[in-house]
């Protein structure tokens, strides 16, 4: 993780989940992380199982030139990535994994930016998964918020530890996924011993060091 965002929402939800595997949502107070707010979002599913905007900060409804609530949010991205999305996020919810995605945003006038994306479980029941996210712009143009976001490319991939995640959280490697197929992508597996790499279809998880 490198943008402030991402860190600051990691280590608030990793201090009310107490070491359990995901907080419950009744736990999350806004005023606690209202700093961050115009920038977050919550996931939830919807009849057809897939995942939805419950709510959006106002910054990140701007950055897309509409209002987010109700909307898929794998549409966000490129159809080819879709699923790949969607099965990542499938992830958050039933195996309460972190994802960190990396992605440019393009614009409707063809301008490009890069984003930085944390999704956290929330613990809503078996019946109510939820998730609980940041988006964060990596720079900050004059035309963001004015000229809408309409397609995205991912750039990398991390499923994060959080039991082995150190604080420092920042430039922490990441997985770059240009030629990721979709189809062949299956939810992250538990992960495996410290300070070790495996190979899952097409993503490599890497286990964060704990500092001492």
């Amino acid at each position: 993780m490198n943008q402030n965002g991402s860190i600051t929402l990691f280590q608030y939800w990793n201090r009310l989940r107490d070491g359990r595997t995901a907080p419950k949502r009744s736990e999350v107070e806004p005023a606690d992380i209202k700093s961050l707010l115009a920038d977050t979002f919550i996931l939830e599913r919807d009849t057809r199982g897939e995942a939805v905007f419950r709510l959006a900060g106002t910054r990140l409804c701007a950055s897309y030139g509409r209002e987010l609530k109700g909307f898929s949010f794998p549409s966000l991205w490129r159809e080819k990535d879709q699923r790949l999305v969607s099965k990542l996020i499938h992830g958050v919810f039933e195996q309460k994994s972190v994802v960190l995605i990396t992605y440019e945003g393009l614009s409707r006038n063809g301008r490009s930016n890069r984003f930085e994306l944390l999704a956290l479980p929330l613990d809503g029941g078996v019946e109510n998964p939820r998730c609980l996210g940041v988006i964060s712009a990596v720079k900050k143009p004059f035309w963001l918020g004015a000229d809408p976001i309409t397609d995205a490319l991912i750039d990398t991939i991390r499923v994060v530890d959080p039991d082995n995640e150190p604080m420092s959280l920042k430039n922490r490697p990441a997985i770059a996924v240009p030629s990721l197929v979709p189809s062949e992508f299956d939810p992250p597996e538990t992960i495996s011993a410290l300070g070790r790499a495996r190979r899952i279809r097409h993503l490599v998880v890497f286990d964060g060091g704990r500092e001492e």
